[in-house]
């Protein structure tokens, strides 16, 4: 490990030969990046050593495919992960600088949009702490999904250039460059002899560049790699546009091929947008495979053997391709027997489900496909053919299941069911929580189950301590670092030796300090940032995630609304509490963008209102990501996890918070079902209709009748929604008002009283500090097995035949 002298020596010469400054007049941010490289120079030899050590054992190496990876800022979690976060924090103070100010220098990496992107940092950064040889393929947007604003209360999208240009974590490999093809057409042919031998000509080429982020494990020991692709324009122009003198149109069409990976999830709603997504998915399958099949070629030329070597995990239905352009590489390719080249592939590769929503899923059209990918639009006609001829044969007195099973839609314009798709390539299909793998078997695709039950199972997801807890909570890690020692952090089960001392009122006193200080630091961020002053002494209360109907937020402020009309109508009191809000919405998506609005008018007219002060306070914190998430989840104390039942497949923020000790109220739904196992049904406030009541209730097309015959004060909510109390423009709010009123497919009303009373018990049991706090640590205590580390271990030893 290198001394304090030899950092400050090493971030001194990296000034000067790599960004040509001097010391005396280095910013901030130079010093951030100067550090980060030094840092970079000490993953690089971890790195090259953990290839040679790998490649000498001959170990498996899992690809991990996701569209998302949601980091966040790399700087403090690299220099814990190897064990030099002392030493590098005096070294910068004794150069002169304020190392907190130098970390918080560093934007967070814009490559995720929420949770999946989040799950998926939980994942490759567990890969590594278990010495899992593996990597991570993405694609390098230049802009995130965007940087969101408030301005008029209303969510306000601004382009998020998060710096990928120059980050200091990317090596780009520019020697290793990729040509991927895409559009052109197909001519019927034949091989010599006489097979059928299809011919794909005329395509477009694109250009996939490589970049490495070094993803170091725990310890050191372990450095894998995050592959990220940017996309570049080939060296040469289409000859036949510059050869009819449009010259223009030539460079232009360089410009758009570079133009992929410039942003994170297009607009879809337009065709471009819709050409543009799916090219982009198309270009990380094509670029994984490309690396993987080179990265075979150096330990094995029996390209047959591949799945004892491979193992590729498709996260979601976004590289559902994979299977496809696997398919192509082994038959055009490779020229193997197609029988031969699909056992492969179904071998090779698995498909996590991250939704129960059919809209959700995704499809495309036969026609986009044929426009940008005619051969693999081919193999999937032929991988259909093949798969419904053997359920045909299997099941003759089943003919249903073949239009449920195909992987084309035949309503309306016909589409690819790119969840079938990876249903059928793959040997084994997970959920993310065990509600959700059996919904997924019951109600999703319950004829996959029934013709392959073999393939479903459930890997319920985790949350990686080091960045959750041990990164965003430092005073809990120094707590727990002195009852237990350092082993929990790669071991979590170790937190269940905290509950022999929830009893000792010292301890507890101490968790209850700790989180004062989490709250005292987080109002002086929202001070700093929205200039709005917090009493840390209320409840804090919060929801931080995606804007969306089903995570109902909605429900969340309806119920702050009550709360504000009790105050000042009813002439109710009740004890401090800080209702935080945070979280984005799809550009396209309209209503989840007035929930926003609604959410900060309300907060407007709660906080301007001297009848509320000491009592309510509301906030929408603008521009949720990582690092924001990093403050406020140590700082809560109720944790909102209150979607309706059967529509969350897991949630990780439900975990980071109950690990952090905030207790949560929720409903059956996700993972809250095994968190309240784990926390003991007396530490979790649960509300509302379960999965099997929500699907009755919604067949029995009964929600007009919930909101005509509830109790006044819900009634009362719902109209102060069109009164005006809010907004002048009594119309503003009337497509929430209709949606609640004449649908309410998410059931806010159906929860709404039940949701009132647990709001109501967790208030009065929050004024009793000692035992809330109590309550807290066993909250910490019985959270071990949501570490990312439980989750990567099942996935290795149950999907990808890595360890024992």
């Amino acid at each position: 490990m290198p001394s304090i002298e030899e950092i400050k020596k090493s971030v001194i010469s990296k000034l000067r030969y790599s960004l040509c400054l001097e010391l005396e007049s280095a910013t901030n941010a130079d010093i951030f990046n100067a550090l980060a490289l030094t840092l970079r120079d000490y993953q690089l030899d971890g790195f090259f050593n953990t290839r040679k050590v790998q490649k000498a054992t001959k170990s498996k190496r899992l690809y991990y495919l996701s569209m998302e990876f949601l980091l966040g800022q790399s700087l403090r979690n690299n220099l814990t992960n190897v064990g030099l976060l002392q030493q590098a924090k005096q070294a910068i103070e004794e150069l002169g600088f304020d190392f907190e100010q130098i970390t918080a220098e560093e934007p967070d990496a814009a490559l995720g949009n929420g949770g999946l992107g989040r799950l998926a940092a939980c994942f490759i950064d567990s890969m590594a702490t278990l010495d899992i040889a593996a990597s991570g393929h993405g694609i390098k947007y230049e802009y995130g999904l965007f940087k969101q604003v408030i301005q008029n209360n209303k969510q306000v999208e601004q382009p998020d250039d998060w710096h990928s240009t120059h980050s200091p974590w990317l090596i780009e490999h520019h020697s290793q460059l990729m040509l991927i093809p895409i559009g052109g057409h197909i001519e019927e042919g034949e091989d010599s002899e006489g097979n059928y031998n299809p011919m794909w000509m005329d395509w477009k080429v694109l250009v996939g560049i490589p970049h490495d982020y070094l993803v170091t494990g725990y310890g050191g020991k372990t450095v894998n790699t995050l592959r990220l692709y940017s996309a570049g324009a080939s060296d040469s122009f289409d000859v036949h546009i510059f050869n009819r003198g449009d010259y223009l149109r030539a460079v232009s069409e360089k410009i758009a091929s570079e133009n992929i990976s410039k942003i994170l999830y297009p607009a879809d709603e337009i065709q471009s947008g819709k050409e543009l997504r799916l090219t982009q998915e198309y270009f990380l399958v094509a670029c994984t495979l490309r690396d993987i099949f080179h990265d075979y070629a150096q330990i094995s030329s029996d390209i047959t053997a591949l799945p004892d070597s491979v193992a590729i995990q498709l996260n979601d239905t976004h590289p559902a391709l994979a299977i496809v352009e696997m398919m192509r590489v082994l038959v055009d390719e490779h020229r193997l027997d197609w029988a031969v080249a699909w056992g492969i592939t179904q071998k090779t590769c698995a498909f996590t489900n991250h939704t129960l929503m059919p809209e959700a899923l995704e499809t495309w059209p036969v026609a986009l496909f044929e426009k940008l990918l005619p051969r693999h639009l081919q193999i999937i006609y032929e991988i259909n053919h093949r798969f419904l001829d053997e359920v045909a044969e299997k099941w003759p007195d089943k003919p249903h299941l073949l239009a449920s099973l195909s992987l084309f839609e035949e309503r309306g314009e016909k589409k690819v069911r790119m969840a079938n798709l990876a249903i059928v390539g793959s040997h084994k299909v997970n959920g993310v929580a065990k509600l959700h793998s059996e919904l997924i078997t019951q109600t999703l695709v319950p004829d996959f189950y029934f013709i392959t039950p073999e393939k479903f199972t459930n890997q319920t997801n985790g949350v990686t301590p080091r960045r959750w807890l041990q990164q965003a909570n430092p005073n809990l890690a120094t707590f727990l670092t002195r009852q237990l020692g350092n082993g929990w952090v790669t071991d979590l089960d170790k937190l269940q030796r905290l509950k022999k001392l929830a009893k000792d009122s010292g301890v507890v006193e101490e968790i209850q300090a700790i989180k004062l200080k989490n709250k005292q630091a987080l109002c002086r961020q929202i001070a700093a940032q929205q200039g709005v002053q917090l009493d840390p002494l209320a409840m804090f209360d919060c929801q931080v995630k995606r804007i969306h109907e089903y995570k109902r937020q909605l429900l969340n402020i309806l119920h702050v609304i009550h709360a504000y009309l009790e105050i000042v109508e009813s002439g109710h009191t009740q004890a401090p509490k800080v209702h935080l809000f945070a979280g984005k919405a799809a550009p396209g998506y309209a209503m989840a963008k007035l929930i926003i609005q609604l959410i900060n008018e309300v907060a407007r007219k709660v906080n301007s209102d001297p009848r509320t002060k000491g009592q309510l306070s509301v906030l929408f914190l603008e521009d949720y990501k990582v690092s924001l998430a990093e403050h406020i989840i140590p700082a809560t104390d109720l944790s909102e996890q209150i979607s309706t039942a059967g529509t969350e497949a897991s949630g990780t923020s439900n975990m980071k918070f109950a690990m952090n000790g905030a207790l949560t109220i929720g409903t059956l739904d996700g993972a809250n079902i095994e968190i309240r196992d784990a926390v003991g049904e007396e530490n979790f406030y649960l509300f509302g209709a379960n999965a099997d009541e929500i699907n009755t209730h919604r067949q029995a097309g009964s929600h007009n009748r919930i909101y005509q015959n509830n109790d006044p004060a819900i009634n009362r909510a719902v109209e102060a929604l069109i009164s005006g109390r809010f907004n002048a423009d009594t119309s503003i709010f009337w497509p929430i008002y209709h949606m609640l009123t004449e649908g309410d497919h998410y059931c806010h009303l159906l929860d709404f009283d039940s949701y009132r009373i647990a709001q109501q018990q967790a208030q009065a049991d929050f004024s009793q500090q000692l035992q809330w706090h109590q309550r807290a640590l066993l909250n910490i205590a019985n959270m071990g097995s949501f570490s990312s580390d439980r989750t990567i271990k099942g996935y290795a030893t149950e999907i990808w035949g890595i360890g024992s």
